[in-house]
């Protein structure tokens, strides 16, 4: 019996793939498949993690470690440092079996065009799992996004998708995993338009809110979310709520920034300390253990000292004091090796931070009135934003449902993102692949222009001549109209410059004995066959030349090609216009 209509594509994959590469209906589907595996993934992570928080610190199935209260101090000092024994382990091993490090989602799509390992992903997923499950104060959202999508990715290469496509579906991944993780299907969305794409386009949208949607159902269906926040009566947003409001998004800024450069300072330190790697994250559980014996609320991510905090009325010692600890408890975290983000972290950062602003604000000008809530999601959303940087403002929305909170932190978000770009100009994830010496700034698809290099584009057949050779057997190698210029060597091969030849014909010199040297041109500018496009053109523009030769390397400078300006400009701008014509759908 023949099959028709939608059976048909079950039982034919290579016309499925046919119809996903042709349809945006198809990938809207395979999005929508990979936002059903993305809430799995949130679910059997936060599963896991709460068995390993009931069964290593003894904590009841309705408990959250960080809000525990009868926690025992020997296993809160102990917890975190055989979690970084066995995370060392890993390290250890992981350091004869790998060279490079582990591509992230935003990686992905900036250099490879989306490709993730799937395996590398399931490594991350545990050493997440472990240093989460043991208590460091790191959260799960890295491996949420990694391991969900590390299997978008894996899907979108079985059906061989094109570039463009591929890098949407692990978009779909990143933002099921944080939807289904905060009950917050537009954050989601947007944390992936922001931080996982870089861009907007139709094209992706439908794809990208569908992973967002489905991933947040399958997440409700199976483990109900507790991320609700029960925001008090604010009222109608008036214009002087603004000003308060704009303030704490440039304190948010400040705050992200110290964050961020204090986590890259303890990892400075490990790194000098000549501490192997693999003991570093003993020696960060065993600090952590300390912080935590002082305050339970800096274990793991913080989900239960969030809600405790925000339900509790604490005065600004207890609150800053709190905010001290838990920043220097992720900082030695991340910083010593733990496996985690800083998502979470700066949600309960933030809004510890925006009640401590508020109620400081009601001391020092009296007869005002800020709601401690309320400037507690506003400084939530603020950091979050600071150090995540993606605009996070739907959080506020969809934790509280209060739209008038949302003019607010809109705003306040606003501000403390312009101010991180402009003093910081990165975000945790951008500013890690800065110290590791990656140029990356966001997720916009830049691995075509590492791939579009010098090497590719030059002419491998450069006329030369000798530096010693005269003006008139110059002339006589080269008359006009032979060619435009020529490169000229020394007697071991080695690049000296270039001879523009209608100047050569041109000189004063009429007999000819002049020596070719004097109408050397560019002779420090040259370029490396590793150089990518856009570094040729900027070399081009600092020169002010038309036409620069290729070396081998800086050592020898042995000449191997020329390459021409405009033929430079020409190669960039069509392979730009090819990735904005697959961003957009066209075909």
């Amino acid at each position: 019996m023949r099959r028709s209509g939608p059976l048909r594509l079950l039982f034919a994959p290579g016309r499925f793939r046919a119809f996903v590469r042709q349809s945006e209906l198809g990938i809207a589907i395979i999005g929508a498949v990979v936002g059903v595996i993305a809430g799995l993934v949130v679910v059997a992570m936060a599963t896991v993690v709460r068995l390993l928080h009931e069964w290593i610190f003894r904590i009841g199935a309705d408990e959250r470690l960080s809000s525990a209260t009868s926690l025992n101090h020997t296993i809160i000092l102990v917890a975190p440092i055989i979690g970084g024994l066995i995370l060392g382990a890993v390290i250890f091993i992981l350091a004869y079996k790998r060279k490079k490090p582990m591509v992230d989602p935003i990686e992905a799509n900036a250099l490879h065009g989306g490709r993730l390992s799937l395996t590398d992903s399931f490594i991350v997923c545990v050493q997440n799992l472990v240093s989460n499950g043991f208590g460091a104060s790191v959260g799960l959202e890295a491996g949420y996004t990694q391991l969900s999508s590390g299997f978008a990715s894996k899907i979108g290469i079985a059906l061989k998708l094109r570039r463009g496509d591929l890098r949407i579906l692990v978009g779909c991944g990143a933002a099921g995993a944080i939807a289904a993780a905060f009950n917050a299907p537009l954050t989601g969305a947007f944390y992936a338009f922001e931080l996982i794409i870089g861009s907007y386009s139709i094209a992706s949208l439908t794809p990208v809110i569908a992973a967002s949607l489905l991933a947040t159902n399958v997440a409700r269906l199976l483990m109900p979310s507790s991320f609700l926040v029960n925001a008090a009566t604010f009222g109608s947003v008036i214009p002087t709520d603004y000003m308060p409001a704009l303030l704490l998004g440039l304190l948010c800024a400040g705050g992200g920034i110290l964050l961020l450069t204090g986590v890259s300072m303890v990892e400075e330190v490990a790194r000098k300390s000549s501490i192997p790697p693999a003991v570093r994250p003993v020696l960060g559980g065993a600090i952590v253990g300390l912080l935590a014996i002082v305050s339970p609320q800096v274990l793991s991510g913080g989900h239960g000292a969030l809600h405790l905090n925000l339900d509790q009325d604490l005065a600004i010692p207890a609150l800053g004091f709190l905010l001290l600890m838990k920043s220097l408890a992720s900082a030695v975290s991340i910083g010593s090796g733990f496996r985690g983000g800083l998502f979470f972290a700066s949600l309960f950062l933030g809004a510890l931070l925006g009640k401590i602003y508020a109620l400081a604000g009601m001391l020092l000008f009296p007869g005002t009135i800020l709601v401690p809530t309320v400037y507690a999601i506003i400084g939530m959303s603020c950091l979050a934003a600071s150090v995540i940087g993606g605009p996070l403002t739907f959080l506020a929305l969809e934790v509280t449902g209060d739209f008038s909170i949302t003019a607010l932190t809109l705003a306040a978000v606003i501000t403390a993102s312009l101010t991180v770009r402009n003093l910081f100009g990165y975000s945790f994830a951008t500013w890690r692949f800065h110290l590791r010496g990656e140029s990356i700034r966001s997720a916009h698809d830049v691995g075509w222009i590492r791939n579009l290099t010098v090497d590719k584009l030059m002419r491998p057949d450069v006329k030369t001549a000798n530096v010693g050779s005269t003006l008139g057997k110059f002339r006589e190698c080269f008359p006009l109209g032979s060619t435009q210029r020529v490169v000229i060597v020394d007697n071991a091969g080695k690049y000296v410059g270039i001879v523009i030849v209608p100047e050569a014909h041109t000189s004063l010199v009429a007999d000819g004995e002049g020596v070719i040297l004097d109408l050397v041109r560019y002779k420090a500018a040259y370029l490396l066959p590793t150089m990518n496009a856009k570094q040729a053109a900027t070399i081009f523009e600092h020169t002010e030349s038309e036409a620069l030769a290729v070396v081998n390397n800086k050592i020898e400078q042995r000449v191997i090609g020329l390459l021409t300006e405009s033929y430079t400009l020409r190669r960039y701008s069509e392979e730009l216009d090819k990735r904005r014509r697959e961003v957009s759908g066209e075909t």
